[in-house]
């Protein structure tokens, strides 16, 4: 059986498809274990992503960085899945940095405000839960 020369990559985000690429010629993931990377012929696998940089190529575009968050990655023949809760991509590493410091503080904004108001809806439902329980 003749070996796939090319993969096709597709990252997908919790809301739908942040990127399908085709005629993928290299992949490198970040794990617990440290970076590794996928060539065509590799052998299927699944691997846990940490939060750090993924790089893919093709010949249309080059090397693409794309910062992920956590997730798991699957190889099945030429198809690689990629799920993650966040991605951003980039062909330059600075901006790729200053793009995602930027949205991860808008996101500990909007995380510590999602914080304030659970906070505030739990006490307000143990105070009712209290006055119900003396009633």
């Amino acid at each position: 059986m003749p070996q796939p020369t090319f993969m096709r990559l597709k990252i997908l985000l919790p809301f739908g498809i942040f990127a399908e690429k085709n005629d993928v010629s290299r992949i490198v993931a970040e794990t617990r274990e440290g970076s590794f990377g996928l060539l065509p012929h590799r052998l299927d696998c699944v691997a846990a992503l940490t939060p750090g940089i993924l790089i893919y190529e093709n010949e249309a575009e080059g090397e693409i960085y794309v910062a992920v968050d956590e997730g798991s990655l699957v190889k099945t023949g030429p198809d690689v899945f990629v799920s993650v809760r966040n991605a951003i991509e980039g062909k330059d590493l600075g901006l790729l940095r200053e793009t995602v410091e930027q949205e991860f503080l808008n996101f500990n904004e909007r995380e510590q405000i999602v914080r304030s108001v659970m906070a505030k809806m739990e006490s307000g439902f143990i105070r009712r839960f209290a006055e119900f329980h003396h009633e």
